[in-house]
Order: structure tokens, then sequence, then C-alpha cells
């Protein structure tokens, strides 16, 4: 399977994951001041919404993702930084904000946050393309929005 993620009907899935949404929505909306809080109206724990608040999305949220934040482990060489950035644009994102710490043992972490919203290709596309850079020890995908 190419993918990493699958459509499928939520009369399959555990109640749980709907109310991970439900005190994800809560947050967003103000209608919950605090993780605790949202947890409580929801009926999860905080162990349930940490686990999957992540992976979990409601179909609309989905159509409109357009934040992502990716974190890397780079070589310390020159020009790495400069090959990850260029593979970013050529895919059509957008660097919202860079950070990269001072190199260790031979290599650098990156974290970088994007804005998606007129890339050309699938995130997990992008990913793969990332992890092929020769300077590019190992990319993750902390997060989409």
């Amino acid at each position: 399977m190419s993918s990493e993620y699958l459509i499928v009907h939520k009369k399959i899935l555990p109640d749980y994951l709907e109310k991970v949404l439900k005190a994800r929505n809560m947050l967003a909306s103000h209608e919950a001041e605090t993780i605790t809080e949202a947890v409580q109206k929801a009926g999860i724990s905080r162990n349930t919404y940490y686990k999957y608040k992540d992976y979990v999305y409601d179909q609309n949220q989905n159509a409109n993702v357009r934040h992502a934040v990716i974190s890397a482990i780079i070589k310390d060489e020159s020009g790495a930084l400069s090959s990850l950035i260029r593979e970013l644009t050529d895919h059509r994102t957008s660097i919202l904000t860079i950070s990269q710490s001072i190199p260790i043992d031979g290599k650098a972490n990156v974290l970088i946050s994007l804005d998606i919203s007129s890339m050309s290709c699938p995130v997990n596309d992008l990913i793969a393309a990332l992890k092929e850079l020769p300077s590019v020890r190992r990319v993750h995908l902390d997060a989409v929005e």
C-alpha cells in the first residue's frame, strides 16, 4: 500500500476516535479552555486524546489541510539545508518557520513549519522525496492541520 492514509466509515471505528475530534473541536472553538476540560466534556482520557489527536481528522478538515510541521536530521555539510529547502519549494510549499540546531556529531536537527495549501502532491509523497535527498538522514511528519 503506497499511502499511509485510509478513508473508512466511522461506523466501524471505536467511538473514542470521534470523541477525540469532539475534544479538539471544543478547544478550537474555545468551548473548552484546557485539554483537561475538553476531554472531560468529550468523555475520554487525556491519554486517549494525546495518543490520537494528530492521527484522526474529520473529512471536512482533511479537505482544508493547510499547515504541516516536519522535523529532519540532516548531515553537517555545505548545502544540506539548502537542498532541503529547494525540495520543499519544488513541491510548492511555503516555509513559515525554520529552526536548525547547532550541528553535533556530524548532524543537525531541523524543524520546519509549512503552508501546504498550494502543494503539488500529497504530504506523504513530499516526505518520501525528502527522504531521498543524500544529505537527509531522517524526516518525520510531526503534525498536519
